[in-house]
């Protein structure tokens, strides 16, 4: 049997979010004692946690999240060790060029800058690693399927530009990962599953890898 490594943040009521986006809550609706079964209520943003962007996200009509074909969120993927990069340090093309040739070859990135241990501080959200707008190009113009990563986001400072460059390319975001520590430098299946919410912009999603 291959290996399975989950990439999915924990999810709890209250757990941190984007100062802008609301908090993710979870409480009981009903439990054995007051009804007869137990069922939660859930209201989170489409963003929390381990999630991926859709075009939709940045880019007026493009791709909401049900739009986008199974086939393009289950892809053969590397993982780029980045976890030298400091707090708030960009990652530029040159940092990944020892991983172009698996780029070169259609498969997808997951960046391990080692930033995922530092959830879930507040500092998660404001002092991590960010791509520059040329390495978010590089990406999108060698059609790369997936750049995920284990920062809340690809860039701290020009994220706008940064997401529109992949997305208006369909270059998908999956933002949040955890363990990628786990992961070695041998290419694997990644899958990148979202909730099927019709007409929207992005989706937590149970990211795991399989590995060969």
């Amino acid at each position: 049997m291959p290996q399975i490594v989950d990439l999915t943040a924990d999810m709890y009521d209250c757990a941190p979010a984007f100062p802008t986006d609301p908090k993710l809550a979870i409480s009981w609706h009903c439990t054995l004692n007051t009804g007869c079964y137990n069922l939660s209520v859930v209201k989170m943003s489409t963003h929390q946690g381990t999630h991926i962007d859709a075009p939709l996200h940045m880019i007026e009509d493009g791709e909401a999240i049900d739009q986008i074909p199974l086939d393009r969120l289950i892809v053969r993927a590397v993982k780029a060790d980045l976890t030298y990069k400091k707090p708030r340090e960009r990652i530029a093309i040159k940092d990944l060029l020892p991983f172009e040739k698996h780029i070169d070859a259609g498969l997808s990135v997951l960046m391990d800058t080692g930033w995922g241990k530092v959830y879930p501080k507040e500092a998660y959200f404001t002092d991590h690693p960010s791509i520059t707008l040329e390495l978010a190009e590089w990406f999108a113009n060698k059609g790369v399927g997936i750049v995920g990563m284990d920062m809340p986001s690809p860039a701290a400072e020009d994220w706008k530009s940064v997401h529109v460059a992949m997305l208006s390319k369909g270059t998908l975001i999956v933002e949040g990962l955890a363990n990628l520590d786990k992961l070695g430098g041998e290419p694997f299946t990644f899958f990148a599953i979202p909730l099927r919410l019709r007409q929207r912009d992005g989706s937590p999603i149970r990211a795991f890898a399989m590995l060969d």
